[in-house]
């Protein structure tokens, strides 16, 4: 299923690459933004994870420069039975943390100094158990793709505004370059947004499940939250989709283009979850009662 959604977000994503380009240069643009696209998409595909971790200046750590972080991230992966992924250090003070990879033998785990700092160990276990969930189920694949071409789509469209709209052997045409300066941005925001949310609940779900601990994730977000609302983790608005931890919604029209569900509807998710797994231990203790 993951993969389908990949194949089916890359479609729209360079769909709307083609059409800026007609838009600016007719059917030659239309055929530059196809050749983009792919380049992108296959570029993306394999060098997904060296940019996000570029946008965000992460760092490698080893076992000795990072024994805590690295010891829980081992422990994690042992656990959910899927290769560890390399570990990195965003050199902030911001509290957030992502996962990057086209697949489980090709992935990372980044998380910002901050956010070290700020979350128990608890709670720190159940950001990085949400990060590989995120790697086990292949979202960041489709995160880090979906970045990436949301952030070609924007800078075409700057380029359609500054041209002007112009088409061959015709004049410019500014209504289509504003069109196309502000349409294709939320086009493309709308696409990654439309399985972004069910993404995050996903993750956030099957942490709770592998640390068995859904009120520690619980509290991280709430504690991240509060967090974002003084000081934000900086980078390209591109790769925002990728972090645990959007900016707060300020109105309702930022929460309505938020490629993040709200924290307080992710706290209900892990809530039923709490209830889910004690409901299970309490009839496996039953069954072994004999009851």
């Amino acid at each position: 299923m993951n993969q389908l959604k990949t194949l089916a977000l890359l479609a729209l994503l360079s769909g709307v690459l083609v059409v800026i380009g007609n838009t600016v240069g007719g059917p030659g643009g239309a055929f530059f933004g196809l050749i983009m696209a792919a380049v992108m998409n296959v570029g993306s595909w394999f060098y997904s994870d060296r940019l996000a971790l570029a946008a965000y200046r992460a760092k490698p750590v080893t076992a000795s420069q990072a024994p805590k972080l690295y010891r829980m991230v081992q422990q994690l992966s042992q656990t959910a039975e899927m290769p560890m992924p390399a570990v990195y250090i965003v050199p902030s003070p911001a509290a957030n943390a992502f996962a990057t990879g086209r697949d489980p033998h090709h992935a990372a785990v980044a998380v910002t100094e901050g956010i070290m700092k700020i979350l128990p160990e608890d709670e720190l276990e159940g950001v990085l158990a949400h990060e590989l969930s995120h790697i086990y189920n292949r979202d960041t694949l489709t995160q880090a793709v979906a970045a990436t071409v949301a952030g070609a789509i924007s800078w075409v469209a700057q380029m359609a505004f500054f041209f002007g709209g112009r088409r061959e052997n015709q004049g410019s045409n500014p209504i289509v370059a504003l069109l196309s300066l502000f349409l294709a941005p939320i086009a493309a925001t709308i696409i990654q947004m439309g399985i972004s949310r069910t993404r995050e609940f996903a993750a956030d779900a099957s942490a709770a499940r592998l640390t068995r601990n859904p009120r520690a994730l619980a509290n991280a977000l709430k504690r991240l939250e509060a967090s974002a609302q003084s000081m934000q983790l900086g980078g390209n608005p591109a790769f925002q989709p990728l972090l645990i931890m959007n900016g707060p919604a300020r109105d309702i029209f930022s929460n309505l283009f938020s490629t993040h569900p709200s924290t307080r509807d992710r706290i209900q998710n892990l809530k039923r979850v709490e209830k889910e797994l004690s409901d299970r231990e309490n009839n496996a203790i039953l069954n072994s009662m004999g009851f």
